[in-house]
């Protein structure tokens, strides 16, 4: 699944109640959280998360998390790493649809937000996975812990669902994790994820990107791609930036249609379902690679061969969304809101409050309404 939180993807911590000790952006920073004992600041021992002053009244402390993408929360890892001590008892995490770009101030009250857990109990210095049940869409999610202490990490794992509104008429990169593609398989993961190379924007170090182990014997590597959903792609970019002594080779990317040919097709590098979108190609090290490609070959999945092996930056795969993807895209996202994030996109989108009270069974239907 993937980090919906994760910083790279664009999320951030927009408030939290306390953070005396450590600051509450740490929750999700990519990296593994460090610690380095008798290591004293002037607030007291440096750690690496969020950390919040020991409760003297009732209640319990919360942080805020707007998701780098819209998704829905399948699971969450509180991560306690070397909190000991000083761990919360508890937590419990809620979400909510917000529409737009919401000041912190209309966040920090109860009203909007509806629970994704119940209470659960924590370990110390444990990365605790606490599952979550079948829930609405939601953009931002507030951790509590009761009653203090402190967290190293949040991850917040599920499924992307981009805003339809926001894809209107712009160019797609049909294989973006903030539009809904993802890395389903590759052939190695040595040295960092795959799903890197879905990632906004540029990478920044060679870290950013994906990399292989040096291979040793046959064969080559290889990622396969789940695009956002079925459409055809005109121009694939293969980016090299900071592999300078260790770029593949050679790429070669086919497409395949899971939706003519069956998902088994997808497993299989054999299957004659897939097509060829590019032959395969030199790449140089460090350096973005632009292929058009054919706009008529219609793909659910792309499989991206490296030979033999290296690393890359990003894989952008620039196209649109078939017609049937692009309503199932708008169906699921809309089936995916609650009666009042609903509402809220209907007022906003011009809809008299009185009928947007009433909310039809199709998004269709009510913009046409």
């Amino acid at each position: 699944m993937i980090d919906l939180a994760a910083r790279p993807l664009g999320g951030a911590v927009v408030a939290a109640n306390d953070e005396t000790f450590a600051e509450k952006e740490n929750l999700i920073r990519p990296d593994v959280p460090l610690f380095q004992p008798h290591t004293f600041g002037h607030k007291g021992q440096i750690y690496d998360g969020w950390e919040t002053r020991r409760r003297r009244s009732p209640g319990h402390d919360w942080a805020i998390v707007r998701l780098g993408a819209p998704g829905f929360v399948r699971q969450a890892i509180v991560d306690t790493a070397h909190f000991t001590g000083n761990f919360p008892e508890e937590c419990w995490l809620e979400g909510r649809y917000v529409d737009g770009y919401p000041d912190v101030g209309s966040l920090t009250g109860d009203e909007g937000w509806v629970p994704l857990t119940g209470r659960v109990r924590l370990a110390g210095d444990t990365a605790n996975a606490v599952d979550v049940a079948d829930g609405p869409l939601v953009t931002h999610v507030r951790l509590n812990i009761a009653p203090d202490g402190g967290v190293a990490r949040l991850r917040v794992l599920g499924e992307v669902v981009p805003d339809p509104r926001r894809l209107v008429g712009m160019p797609l990169d049909l294989a973006a994790l903030e539009n809904g593609g993802r890395v389903d398989d590759c052939s190695n993961r040595f040295y960092s994820p795959a799903d890197h190379v879905l990632l906004p924007g540029q990478a920044q170090t060679m870290g950013q990107g994906w990399e292989t182990r040096r291979r040793r014997g046959a064969g080559n590597d290889w990622l396969l791609i789940r695009l956002a959903g079925p459409g055809q792609v005109r121009q694939l970019v293969v980016d090299t930036t900071h592999f300078v002594g260790n770029a593949p080779g050679a790429v070669r990317v086919r497409a395949l249609d899971a939706g003519a040919h069956g998902l088994a097709a997808v497993e299989d590098p054999d299957h004659p379902g897939w097509e060829e979108l590019l032959g395969q190609r030199p790449l140089l090290p460090d350096t973005p690679h632009w292929f058009p490609t054919d706009p008529g070959t219609r793909a659910t999945h792309l499989r991206v061969d490296v030979f033999p092996d290296g690393g890359l930056a990003r894989v952008r795969a620039y196209g649109r969304l078939a017609s049937d993807g692009w309503e199932a895209l708008v169906s699921r996202w809309w089936a995916g809101l609650s009666a009042d994030a609903a509402r809220a996109v209907l007022v906003g989108a011009g809809l008299p409050g009185e009928h947007a009270d009433h909310i039809p069974p199709s998004l269709r239907d009510a913009l046409e309404g």
